[in-house]
């Protein structure tokens, strides 16, 4: 399916917007990424799943800490993205969700909405699916959901709570990892899906033989076939829940 893009701003949130060129309501899904921002292998990930059948938003993460349009390199900037993610606030974090399912609600272009994350942005994902507005989320590696730490580590690192909200999600979720990823240990997973489990989420949870980050399209961590399962399982999550 062919798919346009175009560069969406909405008070402190740059994103991306990918979408099929037909004109018509398409199921939206907000997607934020890694610590690394719109890097080159989170818009093909966006534009392969834009040309699904979605439309597909992609937020940048530090609106209020770095130039907008930054994107920080894997291996160069990594520092610099570490960095940006522990001083982003926790109270911003949860403006901008809010801004951004506003914003994406009042298009005329978008029908229900889903939410999708790696890494940092699973968290967010996760953070957001806590809106009754959202009626699915993928979170792949989401990291500090079974710890509470999200951004601000000098403040609210060990106070998001997003985990003892779990009773406030409404939508599907599911939980992509990697069996061998070392920030979110076997301990951890179980962590969170027992607490789903109280909490009588209803959620999927799919482990794979793979690194953190290995839906990413590049580097050593690349699991293609990994990746192309946790993938087809996000699509028919949001077909499910998104279209009728």
């Amino acid at each position: 399916m062919l798919v346009k893009s175009e560069i969406a701003l909405w008070k402190s949130v740059r994103a991306l917007v990918v979408r099929p060129v037909a004109p018509r309501r398409w199921p939206a899904i907000v997607a934020w990424s890694d610590i690394f921002q719109l890097t080159p292998p989170h818009v093909r990930l966006m534009t392969r799943l834009a040309s699904r059948g979605f439309l597909v938003v992609a937020p940048e993460l530090y609106g209020r800490l770095v130039t907008p349009g930054t994107v920080f390199g894997f291996d160069a900037d990594r520092q610099r993205a570490l960095d940006a993610s522990s001083a982003t606030k926790l109270e911003w974090i949860d403006e901008d969700i809010a801004t951004v399912l506003s914003e994406v609600e009042a298009r005329a272009d978008a029908g229900p909405i889903g939410v999708a994350g790696w890494c940092f942005g699973g968290h967010v994902a996760f953070r957001a699916a806590l809106d009754a507005r959202v009626r699915a989320a993928a979170c792949c590696y989401p990291t500090g959901v079974h710890d509470g730490k999200l951004g601000d580590r000098d403040g609210n690192s060990s106070s998001a709570g997003t985990l003892e909200r779990a009773k406030e999600l409404r939508g599907e979720l599911l939980l992509v990892w990697g069996r061998e990823d070392p920030h979110i240990p076997a301990t951890g997973r179980a962590t969170i899906h027992a607490a789903l489990e109280a909490a009588g989420t209803k959620f999927e949870a799919r482990l794979y033989d793979a690194q953190h980050t290995f839906m990413r399209d590049e580097g050593a961590r690349y699991d293609g076939e990994s990746a192309d399962a946790a993938f087809e399982a996000m699509v028919a999550l949001f077909r499910r829940a998104l279209t009728p």
